[in-house]
């Protein structure tokens, strides 16, 4: 066959497809699940209220207004003010602010120590996988709020609310990383994670590179789980006073002050309250989408 004819029937042929995008793919999906804008515009204005509300105040957080003692929302007072005089709006959206830190922050560390942990434990097995396991079982049986409650009273007023962070991200990573370990021992059998160790990839590279990014959308959701989590663990410990230490301020700590007055002064607990409520919904309803949108074994994806 001479090489016009040759040309001619490589012009006939038809052109093959191209290979599907997986990125376009999610972002497709996310794109199309109500849930997961609604959940992201909620959380975009909630992070700019949190970040910009004590800008825009004319109180400061610590503040006292005394001609204005417990007074309901007015021109002057947003959201009213406390028993001390302290203006509730300022004091709700700095206090949203730590807490919508500290619980992408625990997400963060936790996401991160059970992806670690279980396909490190999975991949080696043996003598690994059963420390590893057993650290994570007793993590698991132990009273984490107890512990926690303890662990607080005497380490996060002397090192800041950081140290609530690795309190929480400490008791959040056990159940994630014992599925993770079971995936990534299905996976360690693939053809690709035998191909790489015949070549000579160390294990770490080939953790990092080939195992994990085949978890991503559990990975995600977890992450997204973890930081509501996180959230309304850090709220119950400065509730009962246990978590973020004065000067520092938390949503919890506003929550604590209010909660006595919540008859005879309802604003002082109630707009705390909404914003916390708000906040961990957009969170949650972000997880089940990504949730859905990620896993392509998922039979829930609905608007």
């Amino acid at each position: 066959m001479s090489t016009i004819e040759k040309d001619s029937e490589s012009a006939k042929a038809p052109a093959l497809p191209p290979a599907p995008n997986r990125f376009k793919d999610v972002a497709r999906q996310l794109l199309g699940t109500r849930r997961v804008i609604v959940g992201a515009v909620m959380l975009v204005l909630l992070a700019l209220f949190a970040f910009a509300g004590p800008l825009v105040s004319g109180w400061g957080v610590g503040e006292r207004d005394y001609a204005a003692l417990l007074e309901a929302p007015s021109a002057e007072h947003w959201m009213g003010t406390n028993r001390t005089g302290q203006d509730i709006f300022t004091q709700a959206t700095a206090g949203l602010q730590k807490s919508l830190l500290i619980g992408l922050l625990v997400a963060a560390i936790s996401t991160g120590v059970a992806a670690l942990v279980g396909a490190f434990a999975g991949y080696f097995g043996g003598v690994t996988d059963r420390a590893l396991m057993w650290i994570a079982d007793l993590a698991l049986v132990l009273p984490n709020f107890v512990v926690l409650a303890i662990l607080s009273r005497h380490f996060v007023g002397q090192g800041g609310w950081f140290v609530l962070v690795i309190l929480l991200a400490a008791f959040s990573w056990m159940v994630i990383s014992k599925m993770i370990r079971g995936l990534t021992i299905s996976l360690r059998e693939r053809e690709y994670i035998h191909a790489a160790r015949f070549m000579g990839v160390p294990s770490h590279k080939i953790i990092l590179r080939h195992i994990l990014p085949n978890m991503s959308s559990l990975l995600i959701a977890d992450a997204t789980i973890t930081v509501s989590a996180a959230i309304i663990g850090e709220t119950a410990l400065s509730y009962f006073g246990l978590g973020v230490q004065s000067p520092d301020i938390s949503l919890g700590m506003v929550i604590a002050q209010g909660a006595s007055f919540a008859t005879t002064a309802p604003w002082m607990f109630a707009f705390p309250t909404v914003l916390l409520v708000l906040m961990v919904l957009a969170v949650n309803m972000i997880g089940d989408g990504l949730r859905d949108a990620l896993d392509p074994q998922s039979k829930s994806r609905r608007s």
